[in-house]
């Protein structure tokens, strides 16, 4: 049976349509796959009449960066739900962790929520937009029940990930790289432990850390804007989110755009405006440049690690426009360290 009639049988069962005022299902159909999710829209008719559809994503999970295991599509239906009156975020309707139990096909869980149409960003006509989707996002309270992943000192604990990537497969044949990139750590720990006390005096707050072009969804006609896939959130500093967003190993991986100085500026200036902060500028500056070095390592020791799981064939979910962009940022490693 192929995966759309094992998604609508699913839907059937489980009644999440109808709770939805949902009559029946028009069509499913494949949107989109990363590296751990799958994405199908889910066209259904309305009880009033035939002729009106609501759309919904299907998400079908296929692993966790986070080590979450069974609990990751629960973890990131939290983290939707925590964000769901910002108005910026897909609103979350259901998941199911034991979804496995139905078809082996949704093994690690499936979760059903809000359809948004549009195109991702233009770095070049797009920062407004996101700095306003980024200060929206961070002025949303964060549960007081202890639901999500804490990283109070995100350099510390991002070079923690980092190495962890790398000390993944003891197999890997591009040791030369994991060799810089662990020389590249050190230093990297070192700003950390250094502004430790900045990062400790800022707000812990929900943040994407995972904020490349592809998604945020832009819609000009209705002149609204999205961020959307909220697998790898976690309650951390602001500067997580900004230095990833604009560091080159983020705007280079799915478009040519490298962020000028004047860039930079311009979208740290307008996320103070949107956010209300009394930071200066050059605080803001400072402190997402340092996140900027530490993503780097984050995004090259997760190429590290990818590329060796992209080489092995019981890989679940392989995207061969991805294993491109992975090769070419370990080749240019040199450039990106500098």
């Amino acid at each position: 049976m192929n995966k759309k009639n094992i998604i609508a049988r699913y839907l059937h069962s489980s009644n999440w349509l109808e709770k939805l005022k949902c009559r029946s299902i028009a069509d499913v159909s494949f949107l989109a796959a990363g590296e751990y999710n799958e994405n199908w829209i889910v066209t259904a008719t309305t009880q009033e009449t035939t002729f009106h559809r609501k759309f919904f994503v299907f998400r079908i999970n296929h692993g966790s960066q986070l080590g979450l295991g069974a609990k990751q599509i629960g973890y990131e239906f939290n983290v939707l739900s925590a964000l769901k009156n910002s108005s910026v975020t897909p609103i979350p309707y259901f998941y199911d962790a034991k979804a496995g139990n139905f078809d082996p096909a949704f093994n690690h869980g499936v979760l059903l929520m809000e359809f948004l149409s549009g195109t991702p960003l233009d770095y070049a006509q797009d920062l407004d937009y996101t700095a306003k989707i980024f200060a929206t996002v961070h002025t949303q309270p964060v549960p007081e029940q202890n639901k999500f992943i804490y990283q109070q000192n995100p350099v510390t604990d991002i070079v923690t990930e980092s190495l962890g990537l790398l000390a993944r497969f003891n197999a890997h044949p591009k040791k030369e790289i994991r060799h810089k990139l662990e020389v590249y750590s050190n230093e990297i720990r070192k700003l950390g432990e250094e502004y430790a006390a900045a990062f400790a005096a800022e707000p812990q707050i929900i943040v994407n850390t995972e904020v490349n072009s592809g998604n945020f969804i832009i819609n000009r006609e209705n002149n609204t804007a999205h961020l959307v896939d909220w697998e790898k959130a976690v309650v951390s500093s602001r500067y997580q989110d900004l230095g990833h967003f604009i560091v080159p190993t983020t705007t280079l991986w799915k478009t040519d755009f490298i962020a000028t100085q004047e860039h930079r500026l311009h979208f740290l200036s307008r996320y103070k405006e949107h956010a209300g902060l009394e930071n200066p500028i050059e605080e803001l500056s400072l402190l997402t440049g340092i996140l900027e070095k530490t993503i780097i390592l984050r995004g090259l020791s997760w190429c590290y690690m990818a590329w060796y799981e992209y080489t092995q064939q019981d890989r679940v979910l392989k995207n061969n426009a991805t294993f491109r962009t992975i090769e070419r940022y370990l080749d240019n490693i040199e450039w990106f360290l500098q």
